[in-house]
C-alpha cells in the first residue's frame, strides 16, 4: 500500500497524475527483463568465459593457501601434546599470521575478480544502455523498468509492454 502511495506521490510531482479537473496525459511505460538482454548481447558469452577463466585461478590460488592452512593445522594439533609452551605460542602466532594472509590475498583476488568484471561488463552495458535509451526516446517512453531489478516492484504488467526484444534486436543490428 505504501509502496502506491509513493509511486503516485513521485508520478504527481513528475507531472503524470493529473490535478483535479484536468485531463490525463498520456503515459507510456516500458519494461525489460535485463537479465536476459544481457546473457544474449553480442560479446556477453566471451566476456563472462575470459572472467571465468580469470576467476578459476583466483579460486585455484585461495584454494591452494587454504590446504596449506589446514596442512600446517593439522601437523600442529599432531605435535601439540610434544611442544613446550612457549614454542606451543610461538606455532599458534604461526598460524595465526599464515590465516591473516590467507584472508587478506582473499580479499585482494575478490577485489581484482570484482574490477575485472567491472571492466569486461561496463562496454556491454554501455551498449545496452545506449540501446535502451534509443528506444525509449523513439517510442517517447516516460520510463523503462528493468523486470529483473532486485528491488523491483512489478508484480504484473501487460506482455505487451516488454521491450526486451526490440533491446536485443537492436543490440544484434549494431554489432
Amino acid at each position: 500500500m505504501t509502496r502506491v502511495v509513493r509511486l503516485c506521490v513521485w508520478l504527481g510531482l513528475i507531472g503524470v497524475v493529473p490535478a483535479a479537473g484536468q485531463a490525463a496525459p498520456s503515459l507510456k511505460i516500458g519494461f525489460i527483463n535485463s537479465r536476459q538482454v544481457l546473457q544474449q548481447t553480442p560479446g556477453y558469452a566471451a566476456a563472462e568465459s575470459t572472467f571465468d577463466r580469470e576467476v578459476k585461478g583466483y579460486r585455484d590460488e585461495v584454494t591452494r593457501l587454504q590446504q596449506q592452512l589446514d596442512s600446517s593445522i593439522r601437523a600442529f594439533d599432531q605435535q601439540s601434546i610434544a611442544l613446550s609452551p612457549a614454542a606451543k605460542q610461538a606455532k599458534q602466532k604461526d598460524l595465526q599470521a599464515q590465516q591473516q594472509r590467507l584472508q587478506q590475498r582473499s580479499g585482494e583476488l575478490q577485489q581484482r575478480a570484482q574490477q575485472r568484471e567491472q571492466e569486461l561488463l561496463q562496454p556491454i552495458q554501455s551498449r545496452i544502455n545506449a540501446v535502451i535509451q534509443g528506444l525509449r526516446a523513439e517510442g517517447n517512453y516516460a520510463m523503462i523498468f528493468d523486470a529483473d531489478s532486485p528491488g523491483g516492484n512489478i508484480v504484473a504488467a501487460d506482455p505487451t509492454l516488454d521491450l526486451t526484444s526490440k533491446v536485443l534486436q537492436r543490440l544484434r543490428q549494431s554489432q
